[in-house]
């Protein structure tokens, strides 16, 4: 009885325990098998989120490629064969993420001449929109008188979160 009272009972009540703790480590080690073989499938999808967040990227010009982009739909309406009346742009339009650059535009020329502008705007590389497009034809002449705005988009970077990269790199 006192071996059994002293010695059985405490290693049987730990053998107990450890059974119990061994089902919990099974359980979990079954969720994270499960995990395991689900993460191939989340690799290609990030894979597949960061190509298309590198290919917004690329539409979205930065502060250094905003006078290369105005030149390019300038050259796009030179290109086309309108003549430039106006081409003025205006102040960034701040937002969450992004800047609008806001730019009035007015060019003369004929139909097919500015179809052509719109034309090639649209194969740009980055984000164009035209917007309060305007047109009034001259009487006694084939030529058209344009006005519109295009807006193309900056991306910004948040402020807080290079410094948490920054802070990262530090601690490293």
């Amino acid at each position: 009885g006192v071996y059994s009272y002293f010695v059985f009972l405490p290693k049987h009540d730990e053998l107990k325990r450890e059974k119990q703790n061994y089902k919990s480590q099974v359980a979990k080690l079954s969720i994270f098998k499960k995990r395991a073989s689900a993460i191939l499938k989340y690799e290609t999808l990030m894979a597949q989120k960061t190509e298309q967040f590198n290919q917004a990227m690329k539409a979205l010009p930065d502060k250094r490629e905003l006078p290369s982009l105005l030149t390019n739909i300038s050259k796009a309406g030179s290109d086309a064969g309108l003549a430039f009346h106006l081409f003025q742009p205006a102040n960034e339009i701040n937002k969450e993420f992004f800047k609008e650059i806001p730019v009035s535009i007015k060019v003369q020329g004929r139909y097919h001449q500015i179809t052509d502008f719109f034309f090639q705007i649209k194969r740009l590389n980055r984000i164009v929109n035209i917007n309060n497009v305007e047109v009034k034809s001259k009487k006694g002449s084939n030529l058209i008188d344009m006005g519109c705005k295009a807006v193309t988009y900056m991306f910004v970077e948040k402020k807080g979160s290079t410094d948490k990269n920054n802070q990262k790199r530090k601690k490293k």
